[in-house]
């Protein structure tokens, strides 16, 4: 067997029709839940199942035509993922649609808003920037060449939302932006480009910043020069947290560098002096809220006290969402209430920062850990990209991607079942909302196109020319 033949048997395969059976398991399961809650609720299934259906098998085969043509040897299992989490968000919207209309209607009440039909054209968008960021990026690597632009864009992205005019304060953080009637979160695309930017910062500056300077508790600590940075990631986090007020954002940027700054340079002492930072920071601003009285931090302080605290009635208004959360999970118990059966509606906001509760309190514990599984396998699928991917600035990427989504998730959940105090952030994919969704679907085509690149089998070289082969007869007729 030649060495072209061995090289071609060894091929990985594509995969795409093992994508293809899982996402039709996935759609099976999620317009079931569609189906289920509105029985459940109503007594009958509703008559927007067909419309709901047919417009998410559109988008979903739409996304995985692209993806079987223009990203052949992507991973097989993130989409069907993606559409799974997706699906059952917008079962779980559209189940806390019609209790709010079901009680609207026996108190005799106008008809509020439903939220469904908006997250599924959300959904709409997102599958199109999921198709645009694969047919327009056909190499990862062309990013490179953009770093300190996404690094600009970035920033202006998480200033927009302080200018006079267009920025509009919600729930006390200023990250919203208002215009031609539209409401936008631009820093759910910032994280994107400052993902661009590290990956790109690091791949060239790797070599200075994994220097080893003074040794401490046996961690080769990172030289005093090296330190602007980890320095300025940190003040930008802080300003964050100051300025829009934002836990969330501030504790995803400096934790997504940190990681991406370890995995760039292999020093452990990297994370310690990050960890330790980032512990300083936030006690800095709970002394400057409790003792110092400094308004910019009175969130923060407000927030550790609903943790600790959450029963005190001091904390009675900032603890009532997670007191319950609370309730809603012991309601639900090991196995759920059952899909419909519950009183989701009581805890505020939970179409949006606790729509894990909604799961918790109809799924149980047994459900949570089945979409903390599916995330898990998301990171899973990032980091996998990143062993196998062949360049250095990939696996930086595919780093920063899983990292957002790890952390997100861990905050989220972490705030909703009072392991940490709460953030702000939303749920991937789960969660009510258009800024987010959008986002991250960008983010896992990005991913996508990671894993094409990783898992496409490298070129083969023609065989060199033998002796024989260099070697020309030339006859020369009198």
């Amino acid at each position: 067997m030649s060495d072209t033949q061995q090289a071609n048997s060894v091929q990985p395969r594509k995969r795409r029709g093992a994508e293809l059976v899982l996402l039709v398991l996935a759609l099976g399961v999620a317009v079931g839940a569609y189906a289920v809650v509105g029985v459940a609720v109503t007594g009958h299934i509703s008559s927007q199942i067909v419309s709901y259906a047919l417009g998410l098998v559109l988008l979903v085969g739409i996304a995985h035509l692209v993806v079987r043509f223009r990203a052949p040897y992507a991973d097989p299992i993130l989409l069907p993922c993606v559409v799974l989490l997706n699906g059952l968000g917008l079962a779980l919207i559209h189940r806390l649609d019609l209790s709010k209309v079901k009680a609207a209607q026996d108190a005799g009440e106008a008809m509020p808003r439903v939220d469904a039909p908006a997250q599924l054209t959300w959904t709409a968008v997102g599958v199109a920037a999921f198709i645009a960021m694969l047919l327009l990026v056909r190499d990862h690597r062309w990013l490179q060449r953009a770093t300190y632009t996404a690094l600009f864009a970035g920033v202006a992205l998480l200033l927009l939302p302080l200018v006079p005019g267009i920025g509009v304060r919600f729930q006390g953080a200023q990250i919203w932006v208002r215009f031609a009637g539209l409401s936008f979160q631009p820093g759910e695309v910032a994280k994107m480009l400052l993902i661009v930017f590290f990956a790109g910062y690091l791949v060239v500056k790797k070599e200075a910043l994994a220097l080893a300077g003074r040794r401490f508790l046996g961690l080769d600590l990172p030289r005093g020069r090296d330190l602007g940075p980890i320095l300025a990631a940190w003040f930008i986090s802080l300003a964050i947290l100051v300025f829009q007020r934002d836990l969330g954002t501030a504790v995803l940027f400096f934790g997504v560098f940190v990681i991406m700054l370890y995995v760039a340079t292999e020093r452990p002492g990297w994370l310690f002096l990050g960890g330790t930072m980032f512990v300083g920071g936030a006690w800095f601003a709970y002394i400057a809220a409790t003792q110092l009285h400094i308004s910019q931090f009175s969130h923060i302080a407000n927030r550790v006290n609903a943790w600790l605290h959450p029963f005190d009635p001091a904390n009675a208004n900032g603890a009532y969402q997670i007191i319950q959360s609370l309730y809603g999970f012991a309601y639900g118990g090991l196995l759920g209430r059952g899909l419909g059966e519950g009183h989701p509606t009581l805890v505020p906001l939970a179409k949006s920062d606790f729509i894990a509760a909604v799961i918790g309190e109809e799924l149980g514990l047994t459900g949570l850990m089945a979409i903390l599984l599916l995330y898990g396998v998301i990171v899973e699928r990032g980091l996998r990209t990143a062993l196998v991917c062949r360049d250095q600035y990939g696996k930086l990427l595919a780093i920063g991607v899983a990292s957002v989504f790890a952390i997100q998730v861990f905050v989220v959940i972490g705030g909703v079942t009072k392991l940490i105090p709460l953030t702000g952030l939303t749920t991937p994919f789960l969660s009510y909302g258009g800024s987010s969704l959008v986002a991250n679907w960008a983010l896992v085509a990005l991913m996508l196109r990671i894993s094409d690149f990783a898992r496409r089998p490298a070129a083969v070289l023609p065989p060199a020319p033998t002796e024989d082969a260099l070697t020309q007869v030339v006859v020369v007729r009198r």
